[in-house]
């Protein structure tokens, strides 16, 4: 069977893949401008210049409608932090990875990094504070069949009794448990990511003593955990702070973890 030609020996394939390819190459440059609409400019790894864009690619920013009132936020160019970075560069290369030079725990490096998120409290659908102790929440009790933890000793990474979880925080919305809040034998209370413990009750056949381990980090470490700004209140700023600081222990709470295993 014959081609169907249009014109001459111009035929339908021919047109369909000159269409599909300037669909293509309109699809980059749509894809290119938008990436550069939300705040994220493009930056030299090694020098932090930030590139000054062009009118090709740069458009219009993006303009977010928050919910519960809070207005309209639209993604600023924040200052670059290379020139202030605790760590330096393994080698100076595109790529290298970044040594901490300080606590890296706290100056969020690695694993460890945290976002600055909004300081208010992450909500329910109905404007409700989504994380709080349990005796705030909406009706939320632990179940009589599991394990209360109130008043259970907690255990850190190097074995050492850190405290007594002395509240447990739950998320109104998935109706978990997030946190545990612990109360440090010096009297400080610091929250602790449910996903961090380990709950270890006593058996039939032992006499394993109940408490919560925790081996994200060490007993002194426990004193370093950033605080909250308000009694029974998180903000989406302090759970990454905590959140980055449980994560990042499993690489720097002990000068072995960092170590390579090989």
């Amino acid at each position: 069977m014959n081609t169907a030609y249009i014109v001459g020996t111009f035929d339908v394939a021919e047109l369909a893949f000159l269409l599909f390819f300037v669909f293509f190459i309109a699809l980059v440059f749509y894809l290119n401008k938008e990436s550069r609409r939300e705040g994220y400019p493009l930056e030299d790894e090694i020098t932090g210049v930030v590139e000054n864009g062009s009118s090709l690619f740069d458009g219009a920013k993006k303009s977010f409608q928050l919910p519960h009132g809070r207005g309209t936020y639209v993604p600023e160019n924040v200052a670059r932090d290379n020139a202030n970075l605790p760590a330096v560069q393994a080698f100076r290369a595109s790529g290298a990875p970044w040594m901490p030079t300080g606590d890296a725990m706290i100056d969020g490096m690695g694993p460890a990094a945290f976002a600055n998120r909004s300081k208010y409290p992450d909500l329910t659908y109905d404007g409700r504070p989504r994380i709080v102790p349990i005796a705030d929440s909406h009706e939320m009790i632990v179940s009589p069949q599991d394990p209360q933890l109130i008043g259970w000793t907690v255990i850190a990474a190097d074995k050492k009794a850190v405290g007594k979880v002395s509240d447990i925080w739950v998320d109104q919305a998935e109706h978990i448990i997030r946190y545990l809040e612990i109360e440090t034998t010096t009297g400080k209370k610091v929250l602790a990511p449910m996903a961090v413990a380990v709950v270890q009750t006593k058996g039939f056949f032992d006499d394993k003593p109940e408490l919560v381990e925790i081996d994200a980090i060490t007993a002194d470490q426990f004193e370093r955990v950033p605080a909250l700004e308000t009694a029974g209140i998180i903000t989406r700023y302090e759970e990454d702070r905590v959140m980055a600081y449980f994560g990042g222990g499993y690489l720097y709470a002990t000068p072995e973890r960092a170590e390579p295993w090989m």
